[in-house]
């Protein structure tokens, strides 16, 4: 894994962290436990910090930045995202908020400022537009998203489900990579 430095930071990885050799995580970015970061991803706190809460998982090829402090954009924007969530193959979060239990679909793009509620789904190749507020207890889908229908029991099941399934697995990565060391 490449786990980089950047200034006067250093990433701050939880307890039983997975990271995958092929991921980049880089400067002021704090992972919690038990989350995972899947191949070729990469997570750039270069110029605002980035939290990710416990038991998130950040799937392949995602992209994870903020926006600096600057003349337009004051005080920035960092990415925070809460416990809980499935970050899909794909997706680009860029100066967000996300709470928990939050499914992100493949190749999903959520923009600067935007801000969505504990217990949404946004669909794949879905565009939530900067500023957006995605209010908790729907599926929101499109390009720009919008909420389709609300959450059935079941689904709201899934986060957990889907969480808790991703430790597993990286629990069984990181048993073979303590093997081969």
């Amino acid at each position: 894994m490449t786990i980089r430095s950047y200034q006067e930071f250093t990433p701050l990885l939880g307890e039983r962290v997975f990271v995958d050799d092929t991921a980049l995580v880089l400067g002021d970015v704090h992972i919690g436990d038990d989350s995972s970061v899947w191949p070729m991803t990469t997570i750039r706190g270069d110029m605002h910090r980035i939290r990710i809460g416990a038991r998130t998982s950040i799937q392949d090829n995602s992209v994870l930045h903020i926006t600096h402090d600057g003349p337009f954009s004051p005080q920035g924007w960092p990415l925070v995202i809460g416990d809980d969530c499935t970050i899909g193959h794909r997706a680009i979060l860029h100066g967000c908020t996300l709470g928990s239990r939050v499914l992100i679909g493949m190749g999903a793009v959520v923009m600067d400022g935007a801000v969505i509620d504990d217990d949404v789904v946004v669909g794949a190749n879905s565009l939530v537009a900067p500023g957006k507020h995605l209010a908790s207890g729907w599926v929101y889908m499109g390009s720009p998203a919008k909420p389709v229908r609300e959450l059935s029991a079941r689904e709201r099941e899934f986060f957990t489900y889907s969480s808790h399934n991703y430790v597993k697995l990286k629990d069984l990565h990181l048993r073979d990579l303590e093997g081969t060391r």
